[in-house]
């Protein structure tokens, strides 16, 4: 949501939890704080049956879901990165929409936009993309029994390259 200041607010819950992966094309982007969307849940999937993608495996939406929570990170970013954030999600081929939600944080319920894939088609993520979101996820201490929910995400146990090959990450959260 633009703030009238030249930015706006982006709730991550996917790969781009992790600060190094979404500062890769978008720059601007600072952490706020962590936060809950309530009644969602965090699925993994394709946009389509038999689609390959850049991290060879399904890759994190969120879905209605009264009772769940997705927990995730609160970015303050440029009004000039949207564009790059747009096409980051696959927005103008339709992977993607974007949405904006209210998500609860310290600071109170901050209205935020986000993504959500056409089409879902439920497909476990490759080992890769899991690291990546846990990694994230460890970043920004997101509760300890969300990031085990995470963990015991089955994979597709791809072991070839993918984006995590691009990303330069602290040891730390490996």
């Amino acid at each position: 949501m633009t703030s009238g200041t030249g930015t706006f607010m982006y709730f991550a819950f996917g790969s781009n939890l992790l600060k190094e992966r979404l500062q890769l094309a978008n720059p601007s982007a600072a952490f706020r704080c962590t936060g809950r969307l309530k009644d969602y849940e965090m699925k993994f999937g394709l946009w389509g049956e038999h689609v390959s993608n850049r991290w060879h495996g399904g890759v994190a939406s969120i879905d209605f879901c009264p009772g769940e929570e997705v927990w995730g990170v609160v970015w303050s970013m440029s009004d000039e990165d949207r564009p790059s954030l747009d096409n980051q999600e696959g927005v103008s081929s339709g992977i993607y929409s974007p949405m904006e939600v209210n998500v609860e944080t310290s600071e109170g319920v901050l209205r935020c936009r986000t993504y959500q894939m056409t089409g879902l088609h439920v497909s476990p993520p490759s080992p890769q993309y899991k690291q990546v979101v846990c990694m994230g996820a460890k970043q920004h201490s997101l509760p300890v029994e969300y990031v085990k929910k995470i963990e015991a995400v089955e994979t597709n146990h791809y072991s070839g390259p993918s984006v995590l090959d691009q990303i330069l990450v602290p040891n730390v959260y490996k």
